[in-house]
């Protein structure tokens, strides 16, 4: 990589709302107004892909960036590496929670600046599982590997939402779910959007920085 990162300039839609021209229009007017998307699976390519956006818009000015999440799922070293950019990046990074934040991507969450949820965003702890083939020696040795990164996981996530590791781990043991309100008072979030006047939007079709 010789310059900055920027994605593929955005061009009028030729194949519909379900499209990728559709989809890299988006991604592109986003990046733009200093958004990126985490949705999906958090798995390499997503976490990558928002590294990259994420540094590109620290160099690019000094504004907070925001940070769009609805993750049910996701691969841990692929969040741990996102939540070291973000801890790296210069300028804040305001997250802001919708749908299902799930498993390592609630890490991510966790680590940004500021953290806001919509009124209907759900949460869920949970360890996330890991996959691996090879021989008894390197399955022990995995094992262990496996361990220490979700140790790790663990006291992050406890750090940013100043509750006990023991407590957190019991969380996340349990598979437990947090409705917006539940994640407020646990840490997880720093506030709940609303509607102007005070009432939760009937449904949510947009969201801007604030």
């Amino acid at each position: 990589m010789t310059g900055p990162w920027h994605p593929r300039e955005a061009r009028p839609p030729a194949a519909g709302p379900g499209g990728a021209d559709w989809s890299d229009g988006v991604l592109a007017s986003l990046f733009e107004r200093r958004v990126v998307l985490l949705s999906r699976r958090l798995d390499a390519e997503t976490a990558n892909r928002a590294a990259a956006e994420l540094m590109t818009l620290d160099a690019l000015g000094d504004e907070p960036i925001g940070l769009q999440i609805d993750c049910a799922d996701g691969e841990l070293e692929a969040a741990l590496s996102l939540m070291d950019v973000i801890d790296l990046v210069g300028v804040p990074v305001h997250a802001t929670a919708r749908g299902l934040v799930g498993g390592p991507a609630v890490g991510v969450l966790a680590v940004s600046t500021h953290r806001v949820a919509t009124p209907h965003a759900s949460f869920r702890l949970f360890e996330p599982e890991s996959r691996f083939a090879g021989s008894a020696q390197d399955l022990a040795r995995w094992a262990d590997h496996s361990l220490e990164r979700s140790a790790l996981f663990c006291r992050r996530l406890a750090e940013a939402v100043h509750q006990a590791a023991e407590h957190v781990e019991a969380d996340l043991s349990a598979g437990r779910f947090l409705s917006a309100d539940e994640a407020l008072s646990y840490g997880l979030i720093d506030e709940i959007s609303r509607a102007r006047g005070g009432e939760p939007p009937p449904r949510p079709i947009g969201f801007a920085p604030r």
